[in-house]
């Protein structure tokens, strides 16, 4: 089928490897040319050996499932022939420990609001089918075991 890859950089800074007083800030480089600074999450790996303003691979794996969501169920909207204006979502995980005690992100709940135009908005039951059919459908829902979510939310007035 495809295959999507990504190249990953670190460089030891200062002497302290071996102590493991270590930046673990590093870079993600993407097949089109972007690079993003990553580092663990603050919460893994306390400051200075984390940068908080970096994206972490927790929030990364968070965003990518929400990306995938967003994207099937734009998809199946337009095969449906709704038109959908804008898509908003600020997705959360939940890390815990699993049944070994290593901790892993056991749960991503979505929480979009879509705005729609048109002739035929959905309404509520099929806005909740299409997410449904959009989290079937989405090829990192079908590569994990977490437990993702939708919790749509309404549009603020």
């Amino acid at each position: 089928m495809s295959k999507h890859e990504a190249i990953l950089n670190w460089q030891l800074q200062g002497d302290e490897f071996l102590q493991g007083r270590y930046s673990r800030e590093h870079t993600w480089t993407f097949d089109g040319g972007i690079t993003l600074p990553a580092s663990p999450a603050p919460t893994s790996v306390p400051a200075p050996f984390s940068n908080p303003a970096h994206v972490d691979p927790e929030e990364a794996f968070v965003a990518a499932v929400a990306s995938c969501h967003l994207l099937t169920f734009l998809y199946l909207a337009y095969r449906a022939g709704i038109l959908v204006t804008a898509y908003q979502d600020h997705p959360v995980g939940e890390m815990t420990k699993n049944e070994r005690g290593v901790p892993w992100v056991s749960r991503i709940t979505l929480h979009p609001v879509i705005q729609y135009a048109g002739p035929h908005p959905p309404d509520a039951a099929t806005e909740s089918r299409l997410h449904h059919a959009a989290h079937e459908q989405c090829y990192l829902a079908n590569s994990i075991r977490t437990e993702v979510v939708v919790a749509p939310r309404p549009i603020p007035a």
